[in-house]
């Protein structure tokens, strides 16, 4: 079944991302720890700042459109220049097909670029207004950075036609190479830039880092182009857009309309969306200084490191896995339905429900589906229990060894220790989230969209709490992302339990949960460590910090073959 060959692809897709992320973290890591010697908070927290306006400027553009792209189906008109243009190979009609198809998903990739230049515009002139004159002054060549952060966002949107082809042709290697490449010269010429400042006696501020982000842009870009060219090359379409059609199928004969609206539909959700993912750098931007920042990123950065290493690759990779397996392998819905009971007329206006006279997935893709997604989830809540339990204590000792006593000193290693316990949320609502983007309609898309609107009040509102009233700092930021990433969990838990329950499918939340006997071992060792070890020396010595991380090593060991 076509659902099986494309459930292994993505499967060893995601293998291979994470195996990317792994290495282009690890050198990431490593040039960041290099980094930390020559900066100080105030500067970091900047740093971050701009980071958030370059991902903000990428999201905007782009991410609508990659999840609607995923989505889309076959063509409807065959009256495709794009399609006569096709060079004629065996299996002529098929082949002409594909070509058609991968054409509209190229000339969708333009619609990123030419979104990005007005938003890159748009928010960097909305930033630099923001910016007090005080940072203004005391960050050398902050301006010249913000200017040089929209050329990399724009340099990296230019490679959106050839990443979509590579998406949908699910192409890992050709992204695994681009990733690397990019980062490699992100890095070497972020420590480069910054080295030469520090024996120069130069102060250049963020520059290094603005630097590197083009360097990363161009790497994408050149490596994209050159692996898209040489697939267009061989099966007869462009990187550049051409016609598609004529008809009311196609937008200005350039567009397929079906998959463009789908991504307007969407447009409101990723803004919502976005404003919740980086919600607790606007936050922290708006009620605290740029050195509070800077601690709170260095928490974020390193807590969130199993996120970007293993979630990210496997909440994508899920997700154009779902896409394909409840779109593709379908089956005509009954041509008449029984009565509807009680029960189904009172889930009709959810949101939920079934869609009535369209092609639904088939009993075995639905099943295939509920079990590889409870597979995933409960495996994710088994992982949380030890790092629930040991890794608050020792988050604090590992950062004193990775970033230096005067990082631990500024009260980071706390918030880093709130971090883990937002770790697993993070996951779970990755995947539950990504499985919802897969399926959801366009009705269900708004819906989604008013709820995360409501927990985005939510969590601005525990924000205010827990950093202006309760003066928690970065600890606080923590707990409020956790409130709105429970909050989203709950929804997303509660529409995969409905879209399953409508076809007949059975999917329990429970199944997701840890056993009994790991839940006592746990709340044991916790107890164990925070009695035995002392995490609040962090900073007296390499010797004694690594003795106290032995004691959590030693309580893990029991602990984990209990699991």
């Amino acid at each position: 079944m076509a659902g099986n060959n494309s459930e292994a692809k993505v499967v060893r897709g995601a293998s291979l991302l994470i195996l990317l992320q792994v290495f282009s973290r690890a050198v990431t890591f490593v040039a960041n720890q290099l980094l930390l010697r020559f900066m100080t908070a105030s500067l970091l927290g900047v740093s971050t700042q701009l980071e958030v306006y370059y991902l903000s400027v990428l999201f905007f553009a782009r991410e609508s459109l990659r999840v609607a792209i995923q989505r889309q189906g076959p063509l409807t008109s065959t009256s495709s220049p794009a399609a006569k243009d096709a060079k004629p190979t065996q299996g002529d009609g098929k082949q002409n097909t594909r070509a058609q198809e991968t054409q509209a998903v190229v000339n969708l990739g333009y619609v990123a670029i030419m979104l990005g230049l007005a938003v890159a515009a748009l928010l960097g002139w909305m930033y630099l207004g923001s910016i007090p004159a005080a940072t203004l002054l005391s960050t050398p060549y902050l301006a010249p950075s913000v200017y040089i952060y929209a050329l990399a966002s724009v340099l990296e949107l230019l490679s959106e036609p050839a990443f979509v082809v590579m998406q949908v042709r699910l192409q890992f290697g050709a992204r695994a190479s681009a990733e690397g490449v990019a980062t490699f010269a992100k890095c070497a010429v972020t420590l480069a830039s910054a080295v030469w400042a520090s024996r120069n006696g130069v102060e250049l501020g963020v520059l290094p880092f603005a630097l590197g982000q083009v360097a990363y842009g161009s790497g994408l870009l050149v490596t994209y182009t050159w692996y898209g060219t040489g697939l267009a090359r061989r099966e007869g379409f462009s990187l550049l857009p051409r016609q598609l059609g004529q008809g009311r199928d196609y937008m200005l004969s350039y567009f397929y309309q079906p998959t463009v609206k789908l991504a307007s539909s969407m447009m409101v959700q990723s803004f919502v969306k976005h404003i919740l993912t980086q919600g607790d750098t606007f936050l922290v931007s708006a009620l605290s200084t740029p050195t509070a920042q800077g601690v709170y990123a260095l928490a974020n950065n390193y807590g969130g490191l199993a996120a970007r290493l293993v979630f990210q690759p496997v909440e994508e990779s899920s997700r154009n896995y779902y896409s394909r397996l409840l779109s593709s392998d379908s089956e005509p819905a009954p041509p008449a339905a029984p009565p509807p009971t009680e029960k189904q007329t009172a889930g009709k206006d959810d949101g939920v429900s079934a869609a009535q006279g369209g092609p639904q997935p088939s009993k075995t893709a639905l099943a295939q589906a509920s079990d590889n997604l409870t597979s995933l989830l409960r495996f994710y809540t088994v992982v949380s229990v030890p790092l629930l339990a040991l890794g608050p204590t020792a988050a604090p000792l590992v950062l004193s060894l990775i970033a230096g006593p005067q990082w631990t000193a500024s009260g980071a290693g706390e918030a880093l220790a709130a971090y883990v316990y937002y770790i697993p949320l993070l996951a779970i609502n990755g995947l539950a989230e990504g499985f919802v983007a897969s399926v959801a309609t366009e009705a269900q898309v708004h819906l989604q969209s008013a709820w995360m609107t409501a927990f985005s009040v939510l969590f601005g509102v525990s924000g205010y709490v827990f950093l202006s009233v309760l003066d928690w700092g970065a600890v606080g930021l923590v707990w409020a992302n956790g409130i709105n990433m429970a909050g989203r969990i709950v929804w997303a838990v509660w529409f995969i339990r409905r879209y399953f329950s409508q076809r007949g499918t059975r999917w329990e939340a429970t199944a997701l949960l840890p056993n009994s006997l790991a839940v006592l071992a746990a709340a044991v060792a916790s107890q164990v460590v925070r009695r035995t070890v002392n995490s609040e020396i962090a900073g007296v010595g390499v010797k004694i910090i690594l003795g106290e991380l032995v004691k959590v090593v030693g309580t893990a060991v029991p602990f984990v073959g209990v699991l």
